[in-house]
């Protein structure tokens, strides 16, 4: 089914008969101004579109499986009290939702799912738009037509939208038939200068996200890496103004592989168990982090220190212990090399960081949207004294010494919200596979850091493959950081939709968690449609008949 002869007439109603609720402003508006909170009508807004049809549209509503016809009236109320208890459930749409091409990928299908979705109490969706797809050609020249049907798609179902703009790549390398690449141009760049990406001591090249050394030379065509993701983020903001605090209600920044803000230190992206013993590999051998690393030695007049990363620092899957930089006794990642290192390491990320933030609330600032970002939950050296895996993923967390408190005060500066996995790990079950790994004392860690800077939350789950149990961890983890005398924001992504999720066990189970999460108060769009079950199942005939996950 192809998406045409669309109408599409949003409007703005305030309604009086509701004064008591306040207006809402924005998170770093309000810490400063809540005295001066105003009361104001709440606004509805209302969406009357018919898809794949050039009847016009009315009021009632129906919906016709057998030729793709959708007629409806939405209205989504716009009172920032709508949900008055819980945490909302988003669900992540596949990666490839809108193709290389540009184009939604299965319209029927998708459009099927969301509607399931909806019916489940879900609040939204997350959209991953990919800077490989958009400005995938030419450098400022963007095509957003299949993002633009998908925001649309999801605004006639009722669902609210976060978008994450990826500025990284997805897959393990370039000709991964189900990747999504950097834009042609960038890869280009990188084939004239392979200094762009990373490199680790082995001189093995990573290009899923351009080096931290060069964010801000002009490499790309005479802009430098910042001002490219500032400009893809500005050309997003004014092609979907309209959405923006109504329907688009989030925008997560990619800020470095996997739209985490860390270095590519594991050897793949590829999310499995193999992964709970890696040490990883510092990314730090291309030249322009090499020039910034010699700079930073010859300041303190240790040009010696300035010429590579750490000796002795063993292989991917090395017991720590046995390696002369990372074991517990005498390792030199506590000695005053290793101290200069790691604070240069992670000083880079966090000012890559830092970049970023300006730059989006810059941007963003009274849009009306919560802008975010995400952390990488390395957890499988938790237990240990100096973290190996989070130190080369650029995050200084060791057993005396908080690595994520800086980067959680740069969130709070700059009004992010915190996006984070693993919600759904238990230690008793990880301790298993590997006795290193905690899972959960990551996670309070970061969740105490996150209470104390006074950021809200997106939580996410690291496996799709959940149980009653994993649900149920979720709920205690979103518990341990939402309870208390204030109440603080908490919202979760569910990752990802797929085919599975909509077998008869899995969707029960997914249903389910979506009440308890909700408090039972499931208050969101009234669509004038009657999907239960029955929409679900066809959503998993349609899955496997595309064979589309």
């Amino acid at each position: 089914m192809a998406i045409s002869s669309q109408s599409f007439s949003p409007s703005f109603i305030s309604t009086p008969n509701d004064l008591t609720r306040p207006t809402r402003l924005p998170s770093r508006v309000t810490t400063h101004f809540r005295k001066t909170q105003t009361r104001s009508p709440p606004l509805r807004f209302t969406v009357s579109s018919r898809l794949n049809s050039s009847k016009s549209s009315d009021a009632g509503g129906s919906f016709s499986p057998d030729n793709g016809d959708v007629q409806y009236e939405l209205h989504h109320d716009l009172s920032p009290q709508r949900r008055r208890h819980g945490s909302p459930v988003f669900v992540t749409l596949p990666v490839k939702s809108v193709g290389k091409e540009g184009k939604i990928w299965r319209p029927k299908a998708m459009m099927l799912s969301l509607k399931a979705l909806a019916a489940a109490g879900v609040e939204g969706v997350v959209v991953e738009i990919w800077w490989g797809v958009v400005e995938r050609n030419e450098p400022r020249v963007y095509d957003w037509r299949g993002y633009r049907e998908l925001v649309m798609m999801a605004c006639m179902c009722g669902l609210k939208v976060r978008a994450v703009l990826a500025f990284h790549q997805h897959g393990i390398d370039g000709d991964d038939l189900n990747g999504i690449p950097l834009p042609q141009w960038v890869l280009d760049e990188i084939h004239t200068d392979p200094d762009l990406a990373f490199s680790d001591r082995f001189g093995r090249r990573n290009f899923e996200y351009i080096s931290l050394g060069c964010d801000i030379l002009p490499v790309l065509r005479g802009r430098s890496p910042i001002q490219a993701y500032a400009d893809f983020m500005r050309d997003f903001r004014d092609t979907f103004r309209p959405y923006l605090g109504i329907i688009i209600t989030g925008v997560q920044i990619g800020m470095g592989p996997g739209g985490e803000l860390r270095y590519p230190s594991l050897s793949s992206q590829k999310l499995n168990l193999a992964w709970s013993r890696e040490l990883g590999e510092f990314q730090c051998y291309d030249k322009y982090m090499l020039a910034s690393l010699n700079a930073s030695a010859r300041n303190i007049g240790k040009r010696e220190w300035g010429n590579g990363g750490p000796f002795g620092t063993g292989s991917l899957m090395q017991n720590p212990e046995r390696t002369e930089f990372f074991r517990n006794e005498g390792g030199s990642w506590n000695a005053p090399y290793g101290k200069f290192f790691l604070e240069w390491y992670s000083d880079l990320l966090l000012r890559h960081g830092e970049r970023i933030c300006r730059e989006a609330e810059t941007i963003f600032r009274g849009s009306e949207v919560h802008i975010s970002a995400k952390l990488a939950a390395i957890h499988w050296h938790y237990d240990t004294q100096s973290h190996p895996s989070e130190l080369t993923a650029g995050y200084y967390n060791t057993f005396n010494r908080d690595g994520y408190l800086p980067i959680l005060r740069m969130f709070s500066k700059y009004g992010f919200t915190m996006c984070c996995s693993c919600f759904e790990m238990q230690d008793v079950i990880m301790k298993k596979i590997n006795p290193d790994s905690s899972p959960e004392g990551f996670l309070r860690q970061l969740l105490l850091a996150a209470r104390l800077c006074d950021v809200s939350l997106e939580g996410q789950n690291f496996s799709t493959d959940l149980d009653d149990g994993a649900f149920t961890q979720v709920l205690e983890m979103s518990k341990f950081y939402s309870n208390g005398i204030e109440r603080r924001p908490f919202s979760f992504n569910f990752v990802r939709m797929d085919k599975n999720m909509f077998e008869p066990r899995n969707w029960d189970r997914f249903t389910r968690f979506v009440r308890r999460m909700s408090d039972g108060n499931m208050l969101r769009a009234r669509l004038n449609l009657r999907l239960k079950t029955a929409v679900a199942a066809e959503v998993g005939l349609l899955y496997q008949l595309y064979q589309y996950s």
